[in-house]
């Protein structure tokens, strides 16, 4: 759901295959027509039958992230996640690992900063054992202790792991000033100090308060018809009781009001560097228009302004992009870039130059045309597989979306103007207040504000 941000491929092999997706993308979206059905005890369930293969693919959100981790915890919401196959009332996670692996199925969990998602993969065959293991697994974890230990000492690795590496020691401090104060500001997975205070009392009062039906939307794709998914669902989940809670909130995090630096001095040879500022909501009526903008910016891989400038003109960084990370509440934008030390002043420079020209100079027919081109042609390749499709349609819900939005998409890309583009540009673009992490040998870089152009 976040404006696209990843490498491009080259401007002609580029076209050739836009050319093709733009004609497939209305047929495509077309034959989705996925059903949504809310169970009497709140679980949120949305069919999409796809019968090409005797695949079925399950993907759940269930509304509980590190926003919902106490802050001495931090990382509690993500270890649940990655614990909630490692043993059940019933099962070992030798058994449930067995199981799946037995009919060559696929279960696993993840958790993010506001929802933990699971998928579930098998033959179409094979769907009710599937879904006996995905239910036993949603609603009786164990946590035993033994595999917390194991599985705090292999995040708590992770973690260590981390401090070697630049990008994520500048995105971990760009959060801290970007959020303080706010939830986002936390890493997902927590701290060495925070993830060593969990306990299994805290893992298992976690999940007794935040993984209820009526907290949950599950997307089920392939081979199914809307009346099998439901009676899978209702033998297997319906009697899962829902449990009302007062929902969270939280107070946006204040804006930026001057440029803010913060330097990190490793013996590196490159420094990396991440510029920005609060950005917008996935709801946000603007993130049509905000996203291609930013493909012009930076999202655009190879043929957007920031690579143009940086990496072709300048050759200070093989790899520069922009991106605006669209949550359910207002994540950020940035700027990543690498570049030798002794060139991070003179590439930040052109950063903040480029940030200023797209809000003051409206951008080109051939640039609006282009951006608008990949994506709304890249689109399909977001649906090409089930379990694209699967999370996708979670995300659509949660993000109240409307299940029109296979149609709504294209439209509302192609409706951008050369004047949103500039207004939404002036709007949540702010090249003189926005925070900027550099990680680099200071000695050589030399980073100074007095870089702001």
């Amino acid at each position: 759901m976040t404006p696209a941000k990843a490498r491009r491929p080259g401007r002609f092999l580029a076209w050739s295959i836009l050319l093709v997706l733009v004609i497939r993308a209305p047929g495509v979206a077309a034959e989705l027509n996925p059903s949504r059905t809310v169970m009497p005890n709140g679980l949120t369930v949305i069919v999409l039958n796809q019968p090409s293969l005797p695949i079925l693919t399950v993907n759940v959100l269930i509304k509980d992230g590190s926003v919902n981790d106490p802050d001495a915890l931090a990382g509690l919401s993500s270890m649940v996640a990655q614990m909630l196959d490692e043993g059940t009332k019933t099962r070992s996670a030798t058994q449930i690992a067995q199981e799946i692996e037995f009919i060559g199925g696929e279960l696993g969990f993840n958790g993010g900063e506001d929802f933990t998602t699971g998928t579930l993969r098998v033959l179409k065959k094979d769907a009710d054992l599937g879904f006996t293991l995905l239910a036993d697994v949603l609603r009786n974890p164990s946590f035993p202790e033994k595999e917390v230990e194991r599985v705090r000492s292999q995040v708590l690795g992770e973690l260590q792991g981390e401090k070697d590496q630049p990008g994520i020691i500048a995105d971990k401090a760009f959060a801290a000033i970007v959020f303080e104060g706010h939830p986002y500001r936390r890493p997902a997975n927590g701290t060495e100090k925070s993830v060593s205070r969990i306990t299994r009392k805290d893992l298992t009062g976690f999940h007794q308060a935040y993984y209820h039906p009526n907290r949950t939307i599950m997307a089920i794709v392939g081979d199914i018809r809307e009346g099998e998914a439901l009676d899978l669902v209702t033998k297997h989940l319906g009697s899962w009781p829902r449990k009302d809670k007062p929902a969270q909130t939280f107070s946006p995090p204040a804006s930026l009001t001057r440029p803010t630096l913060k330097i990190i001095d490793k013996d590196l040879t490159q420094a990396n560097v991440v510029l920005g500022h609060l950005g917008i909501e996935r709801k946000n009526p603007d993130f049509y228009a905000v996203s291609v903008m930013n493909y012009i910016l930076g999202g655009g891989g190879f043929s957007s302004r920031l690579v143009n400038r940086i990496r072709d003109e300048l050759g200070l960084a093989y790899d520069v992009d922009s991106g605006f990370e669209a949550h359910v509440m207002p994540g950020p934008f940035t700027v990543r870039l690498q570049t030798r030390n002794v060139a991070a002043n003179q590439a930040i420079a052109s950063v903040l130059k480029e940030i200023k020209r797209i809000r003051t100079e409206p951008v080109s027919n051939q640039e609006l045309a282009d951006a608008k081109a990949y994506l709304v042609g890249s689109f399909p390749l977001r649906l090409d597989t089930t379990v694209k499709l699967a999370a996708l349609l979670t995300l659509i819900e949660v993000h109240d979306l409307g299940l029109s939005y296979f149609q709504d998409y294209p439209k509302a890309i192609m409706a951008v103007t050369k004047e949103d583009v500039l207004r939404v540009a002036q709007k949540y673009l702010h090249p003189d207040a926005y925070a900027l992490v550099v990680v680099a040998k200071q000695a050589e870089a030399k980073i100074d504000l007095k870089i702001v152009p």
